[in-house]
């Protein structure tokens, strides 16, 4: 095994050995249940429950607003310091599809193909890939974009709902929400810069 000697990975099973602690992965189980709770999840995070005009439970209407508005408000909504985005900031936009986590470049391209999409609010997505896929849609006079999360905060909402709905299920047992934070700072800003990836 790779991280059999890593002396990170050592200590932290060090730790859940001592505390009697089982780790169990859920995260796939989440995904595949359609539609995927996560990305309703953030969709009711940001207020757009009612903005899914569509059969498509992702594609989301809004109010027209500029790339770039649209882009500062999620980021405020959603504490998002390290924020990412393709395209023109003064592209008008009106459609948003919603895709958290590590959705796939095929998710990913598939979504932004379609006439009726302006927008695609991923939580991660690889640079060589989508990125460049958008970069290239804008350089042919597309109107699309691409908003990068980050794959905690695009997923954090949903986690929320997960606790949340775990609770009655085992009534007997404490279920808390632990916020993955943000683990990446952007070093322009000093105020950002406080170590949140510590979780001790």
């Amino acid at each position: 095994m790779f991280f059999a000697e890593d002396p990170v990975y050592r200590e932290k099973l060090k730790y859940i050995q001592q505390h009697h602690m089982v780790v169990f992965r859920l995260h796939d189980g989440i995904h595949s249940a359609s539609p995927d709770p996560i990305a309703i999840a953030l969709i009711q995070e940001l207020g757009w429950k009612n903005n899914v005009k569509s059969s498509n439970p992702f594609l989301v209407t809004i109010p027209q607003t500029s790339l770039l508005k649209l882009s500062r408000d999620l980021s405020t909504r959603l504490k998002a310091r390290t924020m990412r985005v393709v395209g023109d900031p003064n592209l008008q936009v009106t459609r948003v599809v919603v895709l958290p986590g590590a959705s796939g470049l095929q998710k990913q391209v598939l979504a932004l193909r379609r006439d009726d999409v302006e927008v695609l609010l991923a939580g991660e997505s690889a640079e060589w890939e989508a990125v460049e896929y958008v970069r290239d849609a804008v350089a042919q006079g597309r109107h699309k974009a691409l908003v990068v999360l980050g794959h905690e905060v695009s997923e954090e909402a949903g986690m929320q709902r997960c606790a949340e709905d775990i609770r009655p299920l085992f009534p007997n047992l404490k279920v808390t929400h632990i916020s993955a934070q943000q683990p990446l700072w952007v070093p322009a800003n000093p105020s950002n810069n406080k170590a949140n990836g510590n979780r001790k």
